[in-house]
Parts: structure tokens; C-alpha cells; sequence
């Protein structure tokens, strides 16, 4: 007889949370800890979306994507998760890039930027000053029309080894272009300008358990292998929702799932106003990406010089088609040393991150697709050969990622990696005025794709959701036994 994953689940909660990335479960800790009732549903096994893990034979765990934050991830996880969280945030100190125009190190912070720019790049120190501060002072509320492109062309006209400089990054970390609006790149760069980038250590595996152990402390309600079929609403907005063969009754839904699911897939569109059905399927799904991991031998190890993020390419110029191309000429390698993770076998792994096309691998048959994977292997292991000398000879166990991969753990649509593209951020804050006690915490608008912006919309949904509830009557929690 299958296992009953609802077993003991209550017939109606305050909350509903749908989905477990870290915008749903930081939106689920907030809420617990106001005493309201919270169901924490997530269809995989594993808790964390797109910051989880997975193990191999042999001591192998691999974090499934790469992550680089800023340092404001430290205040957030501090503020809204636990000391514990916050105090494992490291920073990453050799940021590489290799590359037809330059071959460079840096600690990627505005100091050391504008010394790169000035000494390296022969820029005026004037113009590297005011690039940054009007970076610095972009906000949601900005002007959309302009494109990063023309705020290049504003302060570095002609110089596309500059562009490639503060662009890579960014491309690689949310999947924006130069067409896209300014303050999109602008927000994020300016963020990690701040103090440089940062991860966790210990790896995504000692996160989400922290997470989860915090979650519980508060009275969440956490539920796996809970894939909900359906959101359901009527003219005074959330009823309920089915799982798993059962319909539990919510005053509100918080839905950490790709942002056209909740819409068409969860809901459907005839629960909500022609003209915002309109612009919701105007919105455009971000891409997704090719993951190759990489273990070496246990006594094995790299020196801690090779870095820790490498921008590679082979390309002459910098083009963000090109970094999604199935002819890679790009990639993004992140080192991981022993130190990542200490408290677990001492192990060095090579992980290569590529943004990908989702059209690029479908219709493929198992033979096809296979050899479509192998060859992605081989040709990371050409690449990894300049950085890490004889890699094939010391490299014991290596697998692929695709965007199949990620629409089949996460359900995402064609394998978003980073949600929608920005204009969806505007159609997720708008939810709750289509439907009272709907809204989305998942990554939608570029802004808000990687994890600082996903657990502060975590956050900023929580709060809304708070305020609804206060709001309306009998808001004290109706969970029962």
C-alpha cells in the first residue's frame, strides 16, 4: 500500500505554502513564526527547489546549481532564518575571468572593479565613479525603456571587453541580456558590488536541513511527495486546494511554483480578468541551463589559486546569444574544496554551469539525448583540461544536468532557471488583486531570480500576506486536529 504523505494533515490551514524553493520556504518560517497555521506542500522528496543536492557513491554531494549572493544575504538569513545560517555565509575571494580579450582575478567588489577599469582597461576614474553610482541608484520605479545596451553605450561606448567585464557575470547569474531594461542589471550588480560575492558553507545539504529544523521549530507543517493538482477559488477569492487525492481548505495560498503554472496550470485562466490574462501570457519565461558535475579522486585536490568562480570562453566577443548556444564557447566553473563543506569527507568537486535553450534538447529520442549529454561531458572536459591538467585521469564521477532535468524535479516550465523574464514580477504582485489570498513567491523578474532575491520575496509576501489575514474576519488559526 502507498505511503500516506498526509497523514495526520489537518482538514483546513491559515496558510498554504505550494512549493519549497527558498522564496516558499522563507514565506512559510515568516508566517509560522506569527502563530498562523501553515501546510508546506512540495511535490519532489527533497525540500529547496533549485538550492538542493544530491548524493553519489563514493562521498560524492553535489549542490544541483551554482550560487553566488551578495553580502546582503547575511543580514536576510539573519533577520529571518537563524544565526546559524547567517554565520556559514563565506566570500568567495578569486573570481576569475579567461577570455580572448582579458585574463584577469578579482575579489569583484566596486573597490577592486574600479581599479581593474582605471589601471587595466584605461577608463577614467570619473566615469567608473558615476557607471557605479548610477547603478547603485536604479530601483524598481525607474524608467524601463532603457536597455542595458544603451547604458553601456552611455559610459563605455565602444569598448566591449568593459561590457564583457560587468555583463558575464550578471548573464550567467540571472540570465538577462543586454536587451533587457538597465535597472534590472543595474540592481544586481550593484548589490554585488557591494562587498562581493558569497556562498554557503557547508553546501545546500546543510541549508535546507537548518531550514527545515527551524520551520518545524516554528509549526510548519511540512509535507513531501505533496503534488498539488489545484488551487481552487471562488468570487470572495482561496477556498482550497487538492493534494494527493484530498482538498484542504485555506484562506490563503502562497505558491512558490513557475508563475504561468500558478496561473493556467493551478488555477485557470477563466478565474481571472480578461485584460490580466492577457498580460500573464505576455509574460516570457526565463531560460534554463546545462549543469556538468564533476568529482575528483579522493586524494586528489587542485590548488586553491585555479579560484573558485572561472568565466571562460573562447569567444572574440561577448554575446548573450552566444551563452546560450548548443555550440558552447562559454562556461561558468565553480570549484568546490574541502572546506565547502568540513564537517563531511574531504573531497574536491568541479562544477560547469552553461545558461541553455529548452528547445535545444527536446524531441530528442533516448539515444539521441544520451549522446547529446555524453558529448556535453566531453567538451567541459576540453575546457577544464587549460584549468585542471590530465582532469580526465582524475576526475572519477561526472554526470549531466539539462533543462529536461530541471523540468523534471522542479516541474518548472520548459526548466526555467530563473523564473520569468521582468515584466513577470508586476503579474505575480498583482495575483492578490485578481483573486483575494492568492499570491507567488517564486522567482519571477530578473531582479528577483537567485537566492537573495528569492527569500526577500519570501519575505515581502509574507508580510502580505499578514495584512490580508488581518484583515479579514476570524483570522485566528483554524487548523484542527
Amino acid at each position: 500500500m502507498p505511503k500516506d504523505y498526509l497523514k495526520g494533515v489537518a482538514d483546513a490551514y491559515d496558510v498554504v505554502v505550494v512549493g519549497s524553493g527558498l522564496g516558499g520556504l522563507t514565506a512559510a518560517n515568516i508566517l509560522a513564526r506569527e502563530g498562523l497555521s501553515v501546510l508546506l506542500l512540495e511535490q519532489h522528496y527533497k525540500l529547496g527547489g533549485m538550492a538542493t543536492w544530491f548524493k553519489r557513491p563514493g562521498g560524492h554531494i553535489f549542490d544541483i546549481s551554482l550560487h553566488g549572493f551578495p553580502y546582503g544575504m547575511v543580514k536576510s538569513c539573519r533577520r529571518y532564518w537563524t544565526p546559524e545560517i547567517a554565520d556559514s555565509i563565506v566570500q568567495l575571494h578569486g573570481v576569475r575571468f579567461d577570455n580572448p580579450m582579458f585574463s584577469l582575478t578579482t575579489t569583484f567588489n566596486r573597490n577592486d572593479f574600479t581599479k581593474l577599469l582605471t589601471t587595466d582597461f584605461g577608463i577614467e576614474k570619473q566615469t567608473v565613479d558615476q557607471f557605479f553610482d548610477t547603478a547603485r541608484n536604479m530601483n524598481f520605479y525607474d524608467d524601463q525603456s532603457l536597455t542595458t545596451r544603451e547604458l553601456f553605450d552611455r559610459f563605455f561606448p565602444g569598448r566591449e571587453d568593459v561590457v564583457r567585464l560587468l555583463m558575464e557575470p550578471i548573464t550567467y547569474a540571472n540570465g538577462s541580456t543586454l536587451e533587457d531594461p538597465a535597472l534590472t542589471y543595474g540592481i544586481v550588480f550593484s548589490n554585488f558590488m557591494s562587498k562581493g560575492v558569497f556562498v554557503f558553507q557547508g553546501g545546500t545539504d546543510k541549508l535546507i536541513k537548518a531550514m527545515e529544523k527551524e520551520m518545524k521549530g516554528n509549526g510548519v507543517d511540512i509535507r513531501i511527495n505533496c503534488d498539488v493538482k489545484k488551487i481552487n477559488v471562488s468570487k470572495d477569492g482561496i477556498q482550497s486546494i487538492d493534494v494527493n487525492g484530498r482538498t484542504i481548505r485555506t484562506k490563503a495560498v502562497v505558491s512558490n511554483a513557475n508563475l504561468r503554472a500558478t496561473i493556467f496550470n493551478l488555477i485557470g485562466k477563466d478565474c481571472f480578468d480578461a485584460d490580466f490574462v492577457e498580460e500573464a501570457e505576455a509574460v516570457r519565461l526565463n531560460n534554463s541551463s546545462t549543469q556538468v558535475y564533476m568529482a575528483l579522486h579522493p586524494e586528489d585536490s587542485i590548488p586553491r589559486e585555479t579560484g573558485d568562480l572561472l568565466f571562460c570562453s573562447t569567444a572574440d566577443r561577448f554575446q548573450t546569444d552566444l551563452l546560450l548556444s548548443r555550440d558552447i564557447t562559454s562556461r561558468t566553473f565553480s570549484f568546490y574544496y574541502p572546506d565547502t563543506r568540513p564537517d563531511k569527507k574531504e573531497r574536491t568537486f568541479i562544477v560547469s554551469s552553461t545558461n541553455a535553450n529548452f528547445e535545444d534538447w527536446t524531441g530528442m529520442d533516448k539515444a539521441a539525448y544520451d549522446a547529446s549529454k555524453e558529448d556535453l561531458i566531453q567538451t567541459t572536459l576540453d575546457s577544464l583540461e587549460k584549468y585542471v591538467p590530465n582532469c580526465r585521469e582524475r576526475i572519477t564521477h561526472a554526470e549531466v544536468a539539462t533543462p529536461i532535468t530541471f523540468r523534471h524535479y522542479t516541474q518548472h516550465i520548459n526548466g526555467a532557471s530563473f523564473g520569468t523574464k521582468f515584466e513577470g514580477l508586476g503579474v505575480s504582485r498583482a495575483l492578490p488583486q485578481q483573486i483575494p489570498g492568492l499570491y507567488h513567491a517564486g522567482s519571477c523578474g530578473i531582479i528577483m531570480s537567485g537566492w537573495l532575491g528569492t527569500i526577500n520575496y519570501g519575505v515581502i509576501v509574507a508580510n502580505d500576506v499578514i495584512n490580508h489575514l488581518s484583515s479579514v474576519a476570524n483570522t485566528s488559526p483554524i487548523a484542527t486536529e
